[in-house]
């Protein structure tokens, strides 16, 4: 089946050449995260709206910089 190959390969071109422009956008997505995105997206998945959940759930997880003194 060298098609099916054929297109694998060309997906982790793709892949690859997005996963450059996102490091050098520093959106710190990995290719697989990235790959998820991209199906979604094919799947009628609004980028905006992903970019918005994507970006609310880092807030969530992101490290608080507040400190608890002790008493």
């Amino acid at each position: 089946m060298p098609q099916a190959e054929d297109k694998r390969q060309a997906a982790r071109e793709v892949i690859d050449i997005l996963h450059e422009i996102s490091t050098l956008l520093n959106t710190n997505l990995d290719r697989t995260e990235l790959s998820l995105c991209v199906s979604l997206i094919e799947n009628g998945v609004n980028p905006d709206a992903l970019a918005a959940v994507i970006a609310d759930l880092r807030k969530e997880t992101a490290p608080t910089s507040r400190h608890v003194l002790p008493e």
